[in-house]
């Protein structure tokens, strides 16, 4: 079983996209149980996870969901646009949620906040 949790960055990256796309705390579940726990738990590979290769290490390391089916943005289907990025703890089965953002309002993720948060986790 996988523990999620998220940083406050998330939580308002989320609560800024909640006001768009009404649907997305159901769409957030499904990506855990669609892709996040089918990648880690079961080990199969649907093409929906990507791990961000300049954040890799051992004991954690950074992944984008870009097939996110987002049901407040009928028609698209896994196409939908929406990124989530997270960190997995191989060793804990610990994910944490760093950022999701609409690819329409930002062409890629934000690699300070990453790197920021790599930086503290690794040290610890």
């Amino acid at each position: 079983m996988i523990n999620y949790e998220e940083t406050p960055e998330f939580g308002r990256d989320f609560k800024k996209l909640l006001k768009r796309f009404k649907s997305l705390i159901d769409d957030i579940d499904v990506a855990k149980k669609a892709a996040i726990e089918l990648y880690h738990v079961q080990k199969i590979d649907n093409h929906a996870v990507f791990p961000v290769p300049q954040f890799c290490c051992d004991t954690l390391k950074l992944f984008k969901i870009k097939k996110f089916a987002c049901k407040a943005l009928k028609g698209r289907g896994v196409q939908s646009g929406i990124r989530v990025i997270y960190a997995y703890f191989p060793g804990t089965d610990r994910v944490v949620f760093l950022e999701v953002y609409f690819k329409q309002d930002k062409a890629d993720m934000d690699f300070g906040r990453a790197k920021e948060f790599f930086k503290k986790e690794i040290s610890k």
